[in-house]
């Protein structure tokens, strides 16, 4: 389900968004003959044939023509922190502060779902230090407190925050005590230390961690660099840098750099078996939503 992040505020509290975008996902999968995932998410599962026909819930059988077994909560229980870079990076562009905004919309969208499937849900926020870190629980009051602090989040306009991804995410590998899903929300622009980057990414896999990478850019400008013919001013956003230049000038060498730099963190995220997944601000949530049940349905 898409829809316009500038005009975000207009659809009312992130929860009711949340909910609203969750909801018009899994009634998408419902429609669709090739979804591949349980119709009652946190109830059921697929049958697997040679197991007990004990728990097969013939009432489901009856209206989707397919084998479910009943699914108990102790069988769900997954445990999820959604990490969010909260730097001055992340409000480019800033009208909208498009990845900032679509960030917090995704993370409240995967935390709505994970209550949906009475998943536990932690919150982590960070710049260049970690500003929030929540319990991670699946009640509705923890959830709904996430709600309220990702708002908060979006409406935050300091300025000039630093990021420094690759010591957070050591810092929360030694944080976290028992194996979870560790989602990330991130643009990952560090002066493209890849070795620091991912080396901190080991540290969570080294500790038994799944890892979800959504690398979160404003495609038409940060990766192919469209921008009209005409000279610009470029701001840097967490350093007191300004570039004068025409991009068309600089356009080809700029579209090959930064093909060499995506590339290279695919190539570095599949060695480490690490879900990377390009989110452009102008994708839909569905994308974000599927990547996550395809991971999850994984781990069981």
């Amino acid at each position: 389900m898409k829809f316009d992040l500038k005009k975000a505020k207009e659809y009312g509290s992130i929860e009711f968004l949340a909910k609203q975008l969750v909801d018009g996902f899994i009634t998408g999968l419902h429609k669709s003959p090739y979804h591949g995932f349980s119709v009652e998410f946190a109830e059921h599962r697929l049958y697997n044939y040679g197991e007990s026909t004990r728990h097969i819930d013939w009432k489901v059988f009856a209206r989707t023509d397919r084998l479910y077994t009943k699914q108990y909560e102790e069988e769900t229980n997954l445990r999820c922190y959604v990490v969010l870079d909260h730097s001055s990076s992340m409000q480019y562009p800033i009208p909208g502060r498009e990845k900032l905004l679509f960030s917090a919309y995704g993370a409240a969208c995967l935390a709505y779902m994970l209550h949906r499937q009475r998943d536990a849900v932690g919150l982590i926020t960070f710049s260049d230090k970690v500003e929030l870190q929540t319990q991670i629980k699946s009640t509705a009051s923890h959830v709904h407190k996430i709600f309220t602090q990702l708002e908060e989040v979006i409406e935050d306009k300091s300025k000039k925050k630093k990021t420094d991804v690759s010591s957070i995410i050591h810092e929360i590998a030694d944080k976290i005590n028992r194996r979870s899903l560790v989602i990330i929300f991130t643009d990952a622009f560090q002066a493209n230390d890849l070795d620091s980057l991912f080396g901190s990414l080991q540290h969570l896999k080294h500790n038994r961690h799944e890892v979800l990478f959504f690398h979160v850019t404003d495609h038409s400008t940060e990766l192919y660099f469209e921008f009209e013919d005409r000279p610009y001013k470029f701001y840097d956003l967490e350093e007191d840098i300004v570039l004068k230049l025409t991009p068309t000038e600089y356009k080809k060498m700029y579209q090959e750099k930064m093909t060499q730099y995506y590339n290279a963190i695919k190539l570095r995220a599949g060695q480490l078996k690490i879900d990377f997944i390009e989110a452009d601000v102008k994708d839909d949530f569905d994308k974000i939503l599927s990547a996550y049940l395809i991971k999850r349905s994984r781990m069981k």
